[in-house]
């Protein structure tokens, strides 16, 4: 599949987590701004009380000359944005990234190159600096040993980031929020990025480092390696969530996935073969698809032409019936017919359309695409398929 755009995968999607997901009041949550220099943020870095990703690395969204183009700003003592943290309640002086992780990514690797570092990842060399060009190519500890840059290596390091500090927050509703609200109006990130620290885990781990490695998911993405804003990862957190806990779902898709990550955190001990089992079961699902619909797999049906736009709605009702091998291959054999189903759904069943266009988080358009694909596709296969059933506000799943 050719690479997808980010306004493509990042346009807003009804059946994405958002706002409406989170319930929030009133709050007695307490902010504090002070200014800490780059040295006290390496500081906090080093010893994980700024807590990152162990596998940052992976999923860094910044290039090596935006990073270097952050640190010539510092140099230069231009203003910057400013770094939001959550002080954990459960651990006073422990900080989760609320904003600014790329901006605290490029200090880590630039400071990563100083000479009295032990900080085991690979140091930023600077490169496309336009102003300060006689810094191209030096890292960290070049400063130290130059005797005409070592004044600079000091003001560096005793530059300020303005940082904002949230303590007493009432609960992840209340993070997810300033979440949202600071990435309005800009680049959209995934919120796995923030589930990830608010619900870690042997599961949550394992989702991150077997969401890089899938090539279903690299597929469908247009990925040649882990996705910087974690989609691949919310991807697989989603299968997962609507293949085993369908029945739980009320059409809070927040609520939803954290619960799903909590419950699997729980199970990993006893279930853990069959939950990596299920990553070749779900990459299965997508090659089954995309034999089916070609580039068009994973879109919507516009009347005249499929949307080019990726659909989290259409993903899951095409994983959910896909992941079984044997529907696969029938669909695969009669491909024509199928296609033809899904367009005539899209045609002719305004519920249908609704349910993976507008109205699409409910417990009611979640039963209602689920079970309309299914359907139909069990006329065209001419198979019976485990076809979710409605029961007051939960979805049934049906085991075959």
């Amino acid at each position: 599949m050719a690479r997808l755009s980010d306004d493509t995968l990042l346009g807003r999607d009804a059946s994405e987590e958002g706002e409406d997901d989170l319930s929030v009041g009133p709050s007695e949550a307490l902010l504090t701004g002070s200014d800490w220099t780059v040295g006290t943020l390496l500081g906090q870095l080093r010893t994980g009380r700024i807590e990152l990703s162990p596998n940052f690395q992976r999923r860094e969204a910044w290039d090596q000359r935006r990073k270097s183009k952050f640190i010539e700003s510092l140099l230069l003592n231009l203003p910057i944005p400013q770094i939001v943290l959550a002080e954990r309640r459960e651990r006073r002086g422990s900080y989760l990234v609320i904003d600014g992780k790329q901006r605290l990514l490029a200090v880590w690797r630039f400071g990563a190159g100083a000479s009295d570092s032990d900080d085991d990842i690979e140091p930023l060399r600077l490169t496309g600096l336009d102003i300060r060009k006689d810094l191209n190519g030096k890292i960290w500890s070049d400063f130290e040993k130059d005797p005409d840059l070592v004044a600079a290596a000091e003001f560096l390091e005793n530059q300020t980031i303005r940082t904002v500090v949230i303590k007493n927050w009432p609960d992840a509703d209340f993070l997810h929020l300033v979440f949202h609200r600071l990435n309005t109006g800009s680049v959209t990130l995934s919120p796995q990025e923030l589930r990830q620290a608010l619900h870690p885990g042997p599961f949550v781990t394992w989702a991150d480092e077997a969401s890089a490695s899938s090539k279903g998911l690299a597929k469908l993405l247009g990925n040649n390696g882990p996705d910087f804003r974690m989609r691949d990862v919310e991807l697989l957190v989603r299968y997962f969530a609507f293949t085993f806990f369908l029945a739980d779902y009320r059409g809070n898709l927040k609520k939803f996935l954290d619960d799903a990550c909590d419950e699997l955190n729980k199970r990993w001990n006893r279930e853990e073969a069959s939950i990596r089992e299920e990553l070749d079961t779900l990459d299965r699902a997508i090659e089954g698809t995309f034999a089916v619909f070609g580039d068009d797999a994973f879109m919507r049906w516009g009347g005249s032409g499929y949307e080019g736009r990726f659909n989290r709605a259409v993903f899951d009702i095409m994983v959910y019936y896909f992941r079984d091998a044997g529907v696969a291959r029938r669909a695969v054999r009669r491909k024509g017919g199928v296609k033809a189903a899904f367009q005539s759904l899209c045609d002719d069943n305004s519920s249908f359309v609704q349910s993976i266009q507008t109205t699409t988080k409910t417990a009611l358009a979640t039963h209602t695409r689920l079970s309309e694909w299914g359907l139909a596709l069990e006329r065209v296969l001419e198979v019976d398929l485990p076809v979710p059933s409605l029961e007051g506000e939960r979805v049934k799943r049906i085991v075959p």
